[in-house]
C-alpha cells in the first residue's frame, strides 16, 4: 500500500520506519518537508520514505496514519484537506493529552468522560472511516514488540468492520495480537490505557512495557 503519515515526531517515524520494512510505500507528512530535521532523518531511514506536505501526504495515502500531538489534530486535518481523506481508513494513534505535567504520574486529559479524541476525529472527517489503533504503547514498541511474557495486545476500534481488518492485517505484520473493542465509542476506554500505560513510566522510569489480554 501507498501509507501517508501525517505527523513527524516519534510515532510518525517509527510507523514510518514499520510500513518501509513491510515493503510498503510511506510518505511522511510534516509542515517542512525540507527542514534539516527531516531530511537528515530520511537519509538514515533507508528506502521506501518521503517526505511532503500535509496535503500531498493525505493525497498519497492509501491508508492515513494520524499522529500529531492532539492539540494540533484539527490544524493537521485542515490543511491535510478532508477532501483527500474522503473514504480513507485513518488510523488514529492520538490521545487527548493536555499542555501540563502529569499529577504524581497521572496524565491529564482535555477530553471528558463524554467524549473522545477517536469520536472527535470521526466527526471532523465523517466521511473517512477511524479506527483507533496504536495509542496504548510507546513508539519504540510499536514494531515488533518482543517481550519473554508473549505476544502484546493492541486494542482496537472503530466504526467501519472493513477498516478494522485493513487495520488489523497491518498490526499482525507489526507482530501483535488484536481485540476490536467496537465502535468509535470505545475510544475513551483505549484513550485511558494511555494513562496506564504512561503511569508506570513516570513513576518507575520504565517505558518497556505493553499490555496483554489473557484468553481461556
Amino acid at each position: 500500500m501507498k501509507i501517508g503519515i501525517l505527523g513527524s515526531g516519534a510515532v510518525g517515524k517509527a510507523l514510518a520506519a514499520g510500513f518501509a520494512a513491510e515493503g510498503h510505500e510511506v510518505k511522511l507528512g510534516t509542515r517542512d518537508p525540507n527542514a534539516s530535521k527531516i531530511t537528515e532523518w530520511l537519509a538514515s531511514a533507508g528506502e521506501g520514505i518521503s517526505a511532503g506536505t500535509f496535503a500531498d501526504t493525505a493525497k498519497f495515502g492509501e491508508m492515513i496514519i494520524l499522529c500529531p500531538l492532539y492539540r494540533a489534530v484539527e490544524e493537521v486535518i485542515k490543511l491535510a484537506g478532508k477532501e483527500n481523506l474522503k473514504g480513507k481508513i485513518v488510523l488514529d494513534t492520538t490521545n487527548p493529552i493536555a499542555d501540563e505535567p502529569p499529577v504524581n504520574g497521572v496524565l491529564k486529559y482535555t477530553t471528558t468522560g463524554r467524549e473522545s479524541a477517536g469520536e472527535m476525529i470521526q466527526n471532523l472527517i465523517p466521511d473517512s472511516h477511524v479506527v483507533k489503533a496504536f495509542n496504548s504503547v510507546g513508539s519504540a514498541l510499536m514494531y515488533k514488540p518482543k517481550f519473554d511474557e508473549g505476544q502484546p495486545t493492541m486494542f482496537i476500534c472503530g466504526n467501519n468492520d472493513d477498516a478494522k481488518r485493513s487495520v488489523s492485517e497491518v498490526l499482525t505484520a507489526f507482530g501483535w495480537d488484536i481485540l476490536d473493542c467496537g465502535s468509535i465509542e470505545a475510544s475513551n476506554a483505549l484513550e485511558g490505557l494511555c494513562i496506564i500505560w504512561c503511569a508506570r513510566g513516570f513513576r518507575e522510569g520504565q517505558w518497556n512495557h505493553a499490555f496483554k489480554l489473557l484468553k481461556k
